[in-house]
């Protein structure tokens, strides 16, 4: 397979992008190929550096690039050669599989829709974070930021795509959860209510009814429902945790398992091919994460599952 990483995004691009791209090389197998997007010259300097083969990558040229600050649409129409656009270019041409990137999160929305779109069906794609249980095992929570203001049908939505993610990483028969204030149905705001009132008894996934923040870490939920505002809150509140509580010398394998690292990127389902969004911040190990679960998620043929319980919906 071929998998497209943009080279020129995140904050410490292009030298933790290739590095990553390199490392991720040495552990896939010999018929898939990364595809590198950004300034060719400072691409192959890069490679060569690390004492690598420039002939083992396959780099497309894309002279601008998007900083982090930029207005997503006035970017991608302004920059038509930045590594991002032509990224997007080549997953709608089918010249790559996947594509990924550490670049702006808005960018990377912006240019899904407008490149490949969404799954039929799907009203807005969503990010979904892994979030480490107690004892042993990952939870996802979605959506984590790209949809801030989600209606009752989004988050039913984001059930069946969580769900669907939740059974490609390892997790059978997931139970899924809508993040609220309270257990009882009635609790919430008028978005979790009208939500509550879709996701009850819907034989798309397995709804168990509310859950609480506090849950988050435990095994009673699989799958974490809420909008974008309160799940990037969410997820940042857990990261700040874990960071302190390391600075503060408590360090344990659980706090050790939310290190980023592990998790590469975050996959934003419902779009209609393999996108996979990267922390601004990675480093050479989440990248190269990144470009292996690029991979897992192609593999797991997970656009196919979603694809078919829509049918079944309509």
């Amino acid at each position: 397979m071929r998998i497209g990483l943009d080279a020129m995004g995140g904050d410490y691009a292009p030298k933790a992008a290739v590095n990553g791209a390199v490392l991720a090389n040495k552990e896939l197998d010999s018929n898939d190929r990364i595809v590198l997007f950004g300034k060719k010259d400072i691409i192959e300097k890069e490679i060569l550096s690390l004492g690598a083969k420039v002939e083992d990558f396959e780099i497309v040229e894309a002279d601008e690039v998007i900083q982090m600050h930029e207005k997503p649409i006035k970017a991608l129409q302004s920059k038509p050669n930045s590594s991002i656009s032509v990224g997007f270019r080549f997953l709608k041409e089918g010249k790559i599989d996947t594509f990924a990137s550490a670049g702006s999160t808005g960018v990377m929305l912006v240019g899904t829709m407008y490149s490949v779109g969404v799954l039929e069906g799907i009203i807005r794609p969503t990010l979904a974070a892994i979030i480490p249980k107690a004892d042993k095992g990952v939870s996802v929570l979605l959506d984590v930021g790209v949809n801030p203001d989600s209606k009752a049908e989004m988050l039913y939505q984001f059930g069946l795509l969580g769900s669907a993610y939740a059974q490609a990483i390892g997790i059978p028969n997931p139970k899924v959860g809508l993040l609220n204030i309270g257990e009882e149905d009635e609790k919430g705001n008028q978005q979790t209510q009208a939500a509550m009132l879709l996701m009850k008894g819907t034989k798309d996934y397995d709804f168990r009814g509310n859950c609480e923040p506090i849950e988050l870490f435990e095994n009673n939920f699989d799958v974490f429902v809420c909008d974008g505002f309160v799940g990037n809150l969410m997820m940042k509140h857990t990261e700040a945790f874990a960071k302190t509580m390391v600075k503060k010398g408590m360090i344990n394998d659980f706090i050790m398992r939310f290190n980023y690292e592990l998790y590469g990127g975050l996959p934003l389902l419902g779009a209609n091919g393999v996108v996979i969004i990267g922390h601004g911040i990675s480093n050479e190990k989440a990248i190269k994460t990144m470009v292996l679960q690029s991979k897992t998620i192609y593999t797991s043929k997970i656009n196919e599952q979603i694809a078919k319980v829509l049918k079944k919906e309509a």
